[in-house]
């Protein structure tokens, strides 16, 4: 038996294998654009140069794990509305907690109570 086509025939095999099988190993999906666990609708200003408004949008588009924490609105006694995110943490997780605490810092700086009691994670992923 001749052996002359046996190592080209292997290295086309091998080929071919790593073609369909690499690119699903970096595929993981990307979580840009995706808003993830949503607990509750936050209040946004129209007006996307707001504190808030920004962050929620970048909360949106980051692309890792990321937190969106917020005071909830009441129209009729909150005049205000305070807000933390964590953007691109190591897990879901470590990003809620960040965010809670960026939020909950917000309230000791500037000294505020809302009427809801506090911050809430609105949305993480």
């Amino acid at each position: 038996m001749n052996l002359k086509y046996c190592g080209y025939s292997t290295k086309l095999l091998l080929a071919l294998f790593l073609i369909f099988t690499i690119p699903g190993v970096g595929a993981a999906d990307s979580l840009a654009g995706k808003v993830g666990d949503k607990r509750f609708s936050p209040y946004l200003s129209l007006d996307p140069k707001e504190a808030c408004t920004k962050a929620y949008n970048a909360f949106v588009a980051a692309s890792g794990h990321s937190a969106y924490a917020t005071t909830f609105y009441s129209r009729v006694v909150d005049l205000y509305i305070i807000c933390g995110t964590k953007l691109n943490a190591p897990s879901q997780k470590a990003a809620e907690d960040a965010a809670l605490r960026n939020c909950q810092a917000g309230l000791k700086k500037w000294k505020v109570r809302t009427a809801s009691g506090g911050c809430e994670i609105a949305a993480s992923k």
